[in-house]
């Protein structure tokens, strides 16, 4: 990390290179002035007095810049990113590819609607994605916006398809903040407060969560998952089943093996839709190129959204043809689903996973984190858990085993106040997620965990 002198001129440092090559900024923790510094609270003034109070902030630092790894702020603060907008840039912040595609086509149009005059861009999207997602049946795509929309685009298609209306969702997880998207989440405070009533026919049911289920196999809180089905709701009724095969906002929590197949095999034999949300292990994220491929299982319909494309807001429902065929033309759609500017940076952003071979990429993230996380010895790390590079660790009252979300909080406010962005996540708000850049270095990867594991030992 640099020091720098809080009279240094808050100017931009000189281009450097990522590994993934071209100009960027210099892949390095420096610090001007506090975090945040006055310029950002400056800003924070004008935000409080312009902007929803409903709208939060993990980190008021406010960015002039980003590239690869790092986030530049107005005080000339350089951030190591470990949250990657939420897993959005996988491929690194202002990616080359993703900058250059996405400038070409600006030039060319940036709307027309693919609903009223279509383009070439959204069909090579949709192709790429009926090629690459789990599964060598015959599929189709459609396009959207953010997660939540491909969520409930998904739960629309599975209705129409099956001709039934529930819909069973897990505790813990996470698929948005729109009313259907809300009713699927498991979360109250801050997603569903104060926000119902939710739509109906949503039901809710246990997942299986390793280090809280009190040594349930896979196959044991698969059983125990599936009899609260059949005897609540009730396959005749059941339209469809929708999980995320590592659940994210609820913790980061990896199902045990077998649990995800199980619930695979029991859908398919009563016809009902299993719908993998993929929204933030989408991607190479995990270090397979989607997760539900880590134990091989073929969903009937994938959501993906995030990764996809590089920073630009795009998400898509991939499946089975002929349920995505089911319904009527002009059922699915939207002024700006599959945005000619999105759908470049899609392809490029899909064209650097493959070319860097980012998916071992991730496994190699996956390995370094893993192994200076598990050498912190501290009682008060319950687990650490993830896949690839989506880690985590949960923290806890050692004397008790309960959640200690007040100490999450503390080890997140003094990494920000260190350079190093990190997030929280978890039902009991416990759980320290990272979500590098798949850019990332490795030193600067190996210098960010080596200030969490100083900030946690101060804590």
């Amino acid at each position: 990390m640099t020091l720098v002198d809080a009279t240094t001129p808050a100017t931009l440092p000189e281009t450097a290179t990522t590994p993934l090559g071209g100009p960027t900024l210099p892949q390095e923790r420096r610090l001007v002035t506090s975090i945040p510094g006055p310029a950002s609270r400056a800003l924070t003034l004008r935000k409080n007095q312009a902007v929803s109070a409903g709208v939060g902030v993990t980190l008021p630092v406010y960015a002039v810049a980003a590239g690869g790894a790092v986030i530049v702020d107005v005080d000339g603060n350089s951030l190591i990113d470990l949250g990657s907008g939420i897993a959005v840039t996988g491929v690194g912040n202002s990616a080359p590819a993703v900058v250059a595609a996405v400038s070409a086509q600006l030039a060319q149009f940036t709307h027309t609607c693919f609903s009223v005059v279509p383009y070439d861009s959204y069909i090579d999207v949709a192709e790429a994605l009926n090629r690459l997602t789990p599964g060598d049946h015959e599929k189709r795509s459609a396009l959207f916006n953010s997660g939540a929309e491909a969520v409930e685009n998904a739960v629309k298609i599975a209705r129409h398809f099956t001709g039934k209306q529930a819909v069973v969702a897990f505790d813990h997880a996470y698929h948005g903040r729109t009313n259907l998207t809300m009713g699927l989440t498991a979360k109250n405070q801050p997603y569903k407060n104060g926000f119902g009533p939710f739509a109906p026919e949503v039901y809710r049911v246990p997942t299986s969560y390793p280090y809280r289920d009190g040594g349930l196999s896979g196959a044991e809180a698969a059983r125990r998952t599936i009899s609260q089905i059949e005897k609540q709701i009730g396959a005749d009724n059941l339209a469809a089943v929708i999980i995320e095969p590592i659940q994210g906002e609820g913790g980061f929590i990896v199902p045990a093996a077998g649990f995800l197949p199980a619930l695979v095999d029991w859908c398919r034999a009563h016809n009902v839709v299993f719908i993998a949300d993929e929204v933030q292990t989408g991607f190479a994220r995990t270090g397979d190129l989607f997760a539900c491929e880590h134990e091989g299982i073929v969903p009937d319909l994938i959501c993906t959204a995030k990764g996809i494309a590089g920073g630009l807001p795009l998400s898509a429902v991939t499946g089975r043809a002929d349920i995505m065929d089911a319904p009527q033309g002009g059922g699915l759609g939207g002024t700006y689903g599959g945005n000619p500017l999105a759908c470049v940076a899609a392809l490029a952003t899909i064209a650097t996973y493959e070319s860097e071979n980012l998916v071992g990429r991730a496994r190699q993230i996956g390995a370094i984190i893993t192994a200076s996380l598990t050498a912190i010895d501290d009682p008060r790390i319950g687990e650490v858990r993830g896949r690839g590079a989506m880690m985590a660790l949960e923290l806890i009252d050692p004397a008790t085993g309960e959640p200690d979300a007040a100490l999450t909080g503390r080890v997140l406010a003094s990494a920000h106040a260190q350079g190093v962005l990190l997030l929280g996540c978890g039902t009991y708000g416990n759980v320290i997620r990272l979500l590098p850049p798949l850019s990332i270095t490795d030193a600067l990867l190996r210098e960010a965990l080596q200030v969490l594991a100083e900030v946690l030992a101060a804590s």
